[in-house]
């Protein structure tokens, strides 16, 4: 019967991470632990692992109502893909639907074996959908989220910054009155998105007025249905929107076209993701680009140097991103 690292933490009573960063020589154990776990491997005929079989791109999905239309994932398995194949590795797919009982054993089971590297999606994770991969032994990275309880390797979007920078472009066209498209429901990325907005205008002081910020639906239908439907109230409108993503800024664009609000002329978009439709809308769509690809080419590398044992820590990458100016965006004219 093949022994397991699971097999030789019930039997010295130590955790799963400290069995295997034991076995793998990680610094982190005392030498007094260390010893009672190699010595309980032995003498149970542990044979040490020492290289990954395959590739496991996780999608932790909670409501689906972000990932399930989403065009952001399947570029970054592009990434994934074309990377694990430089090191011979093949990709495998699973998805994970944390509401669901099963799900706690489900990720048990993935976890406990460390041939099989695990590059987690957690759009739509928050902090305590974490807890059941807090003792995985498979090399383990996190894509498009983060966990604040515990030290786990992540890549992460440059939220706030992007924003920042985007809103700051806003307003050196001239934009004063600047509104807000909140994505609901709501994602961990978005409100670190929303604190960029503020502080830039904070920086400029310029008001933030809760009358130019309205809540869409994060599918295309939905994000035009209920900017339809604040349009519907005849509200005061600003001479620009940020929103949470592209999603809802091709979407409320369709909503203005509809009231007869022209975009740029009397109101400006500016979105976030650079999804494929973005380049196509009408007009095209001034974003922000993540580079997805690249995401995915450094989670392999990411999972693949914790098998090699070199560090003792782990590492919250942030992507920087681009900003691609197209046509979504006019000067302010006083009117």
């Amino acid at each position: 019967m093949k022994v397991g690292v699971r097999d030789i933490s019930r039997k010295t009573g130590f955790s799963p991470a400290t069995v295997s960063n034991a076995l793998n020589r990680k610094r982190g154990v005392s030498k007094q632990t260390a010893e009672i776990i190699l010595k309980a491997a032995r003498d149970m005929g542990y044979q040490r692992q020492g290289h990954l079989n395959r590739i496991q791109f996780v999608i932790a999905r909670k409501s689906g109502r972000i990932i399930d239309e989403s065009a952001f994932h399947p570029v970054v398995i592009t990434g994934i893909e074309r990377e694990a194949k430089r090191h011979n590795l093949p990709t495998t797919y699973v998805t994970v639907n944390l509401p669901d009982p099963s799900a706690k054993n489900q990720i048990r089971e993935m976890c406990s074996d460390p041939t099989g590297a695990i590059i987690l999606l957690g759009t739509e994770m928050w902090e305590k959908d974490y807890q059941p991969f807090y003792d995985s032994v498979a090399p383990f990275v996190i894509v498009d989220g983060w966990c604040s309880h515990r030290f786990m390797d992540s890549i992460v979007i440059s939220n706030e910054t992007s924003a920042y920078r985007a809103v700051n472009y806003l307003i050196s066209k001239g934009h004063k009155k600047i509104g807000y498209l909140h994505g609901n429901p709501q994602i961990r990325n978005f409100p670190l998105r929303y604190r960029g907005f503020k502080t830039a205008m904070r920086e400029a002081t310029l008001p933030i007025d809760e009358r130019f910020q309205t809540s869409l639906g994060t599918t295309l239908s939905t994000a035009l249905a209920d900017m339809d439907a604040w349009l519907n109230d005849g509200p005061e409108l600003p001479t620009a929107f940020f929103a949470d993503n592209d999603v809802l800024a091709v979407g409320a664009m369709q909503a203005l076209a509809k009231h007869n609000i022209h975009v740029p002329e009397e109101v400006s978009l500016i979105g976030f993701d650079d999804l494929s439709f973005a380049s196509i809308s009408s007009p095209p769509l001034t974003t922000i680009c993540v580079p997805k690809q690249a995401i995915g080419e450094l989670a392999v590398r990411r999972v693949i140097e914790q098998t090699q044992g070199n560090t003792d820590y782990t590492c919250v990458t942030h992507v920087s991103t681009t900003f691609i100016e197209r046509d979504s965006v006019a000067e302010y004219q006083q009117r």
